[in-house]
């Protein structure tokens, strides 16, 4: 199955960024904290790995941040790894 054109999902009231592929649901928890997005979890089912879900998810994080003028502070050890691959993608 490809996921390609899976559209991520900005929930704000969970404060989260979710990806619903079949039955499973991939997510990217933050909160907001004094004028940062503080990326604290990714949780990607078994079902869903190896498939870019996410990176995919925190691009989408990454560029809600851009376009909120947030400070981008990755608690979460993928989203800090995402980023040192992907330096030019973080204000």
């Amino acid at each position: 199955m490809s996921t390609e054109n899976t559209a991520v999902k900005h929930n704000l009231e969970s404060q989260r960024f979710e990806i619903q592929v079949d039955n499973h649901l991939a997510v990217l928890e933050y909160h907001l904290q004094d004028g940062a997005i503080v990326f604290t979890h990714t949780g990607v089912p078994s079902a869903l790995e190896g498939r870019g879900i996410g990176s995919q998810l925190v691009r989408a994080g990454l560029e809600h941040a851009r376009q909120k003028s947030l400070k981008v502070v990755p608690l979460c050890w993928f989203v800090a790894g995402y980023i040192q691959r992907h330096p030019e993608e973080v204000n």
